[in-house]
C-alpha cells in the first residue's frame, strides 16, 4: 500500500485499532475489509428509508453498525450508531437527518478502501 492510501485510510479506518483486534494478522484485516466493497447494507438502509420502513431500515443500520465497529471503520460507526438509535425509537424524520453523515463516512471508507485494494 502506498503512502498517500495509508494516509487516506488512516483517516477513516483506525487501523491500529483493527489490526489489535485481528491479532496483528495485515492480510486477514485487508481481505476483510475489502469485502465491504461487496457488502448491500447501506443501499438497504436508503432504500428502507425512501419506502419509510423503519423496521427494515433499522435492521440494515443495525448490521452496518457491526461491520463498521469489527472493522474499525470509526466515523461510519458512530453514524450508524445515531442512525440505528433513531430507527429502533421509529424516528423517521431524525434517521432522514442522520442519513448525510453516514452516506458521507461510508463514501469515505469505500474511497480508503478502494486506495487500500490498488
Amino acid at each position: 500500500m502506498g503512502t498517500q492510501a495509508k494516509a487516506s485510510a488512516g483517516a477513516v479506518i483506525n487501523r491500529e485499532e483493527a489490526l489489535e483486534r485481528f491479532g496483528g494478522n495485515e492480510a486477514l484485516f485487508r481481505r476483510l475489509a475489502l469485502k465491504f466493497l461487496d457488502d448491500a447494507h447501506f443501499g438497504e438502509l436508503e432504500a428502507a428509508l425512501a419506502r419509510a420502513d423503519a423496521s427494515a431500515a433499522q435492521a440494515a443500520a443495525h448490521s452496518l453498525k457491526g461491520v463498521a465497529g469489527n472493522l474499525s471503520f470509526d466515523e461510519l460507526y458512530g453514524a450508524c450508531c445515531a442512525l440505528n438509535d433513531a430507527l429502533r425509537e421509529g424516528d423517521l424524520e431524525s434517521a432522514q437527518d442522520l442519513l448525510p453523515r453516514a452516506r458521507s463516512a461510508y463514501h469515505q471508507v469505500r474511497e480508503a478502501l478502494r486506495e487500500m485494494e490498488a
